[in-house]
């Protein structure tokens, strides 16, 4: 839904940053290899994922697309929540992750998975990694999934649905399909 702010930043702190956005501050959780990136007072646009509780509603925030896509890859796995998907997307690509995992050792800023949750994780990790890969899979790069993102589709859904429409066909043609498709699977 907020796919990135661009703004100056208001406060940071060891969990958190204030971006000032036409004069409304927004808080937005960022990992701590984030924070390092930004520095006090800096106009700085940051991607973010809008994510509704129950009781809440929060931002996350990544420099880059890249640790944003991992972070909503994490994010869909059941049992991963948006602080520990937050915390593993810093550590770099899907395959970095996947290494880092099968080592079994974590960083220690990354708290409270243990073996039994890393084996699922990765197993997980996996599933999505041949995803990725099979031929005629969207990629991230895809300006049709981020349309219908930001549409209010999650990432997923849009993807799998592109992956079955001819790429012969126009950004705005596969779009009109997808929402079609789309919307047959919400009723």
């Amino acid at each position: 839904m907020i796919y990135y702010l661009k703004g100056k930043v208001g406060f940071k702190d060891d969990k958190i940053v204030v971006l000032e956005v036409s004069g409304v501050g927004y808080k937005i959780f960022c990992s701590p290899g984030t924070l390092r990136g930004i520095s006090g007072n800096q106009e700085i646009e940051i991607f973010t994922h809008l994510h509704l509780k129950e009781d809440a509603i929060e931002l996350y925030g990544f420099l880059g697309k890249e640790e944003l896509e991992l972070f909503e890859v994490l994010n869909s796995i059941s049992g991963i929540g948006p602080k520990t998907a937050m915390m593993l997307s810093s550590l770099g690509s899907l395959e970095k992750l996947k290494e880092i995992m099968e080592s079994g050792k974590l960083p220690p800023e990354i708290k409270g998975i243990g073996p039994k949750r890393m084996q699922k994780i990765l197993l997980e990790l996996m599933g999505k990694i041949k995803e990725l890969k099979k031929p005629g899979a969207v990629g991230p790069e895809d300006d049709a999934v981020e349309a219908l993102v930001s549409l209010g589709f999650s990432k997923q859904k849009a993807g799998e649905v592109l992956a079955k429409i001819s790429g012969d066909l126009s950004k705005e043609e596969r779009i009109r399909i997808a929402i079609k498709a789309l919307g047959r699977s919400l009723n």
